[in-house]
């Protein structure tokens, strides 16, 4: 690798808008953003799982199958 080209990587402090901060490696001092894991409705379990309803469940119901 060439020497002087490459930027630095330090210890990071992340900080999101809900409050949580944790730090990390990056190649800048700090980063703000604006969802996080403790905030994600993803792995919070407050995401909504949508029933849509395909051909196989169309085929059940017509048929009577479960």
């Amino acid at each position: 690798m060439k020497e002087g080209i490459h930027p630095k990587y330090q210890q990071t402090k992340v900080t999101c808008v809900c409050g949580n901060t944790f730090e990390t490696g990056s190649t800048k001092k700090e980063l703000r953003v604006e969802i996080c894991s403790r905030c994600h409705p993803f792995y919070t379990g407050s995401q909504r799982t949508v029933e849509t309803g395909g051909r196989a469940d169309r085929f059940r119901k017509k048929y009577g199958l479960k």
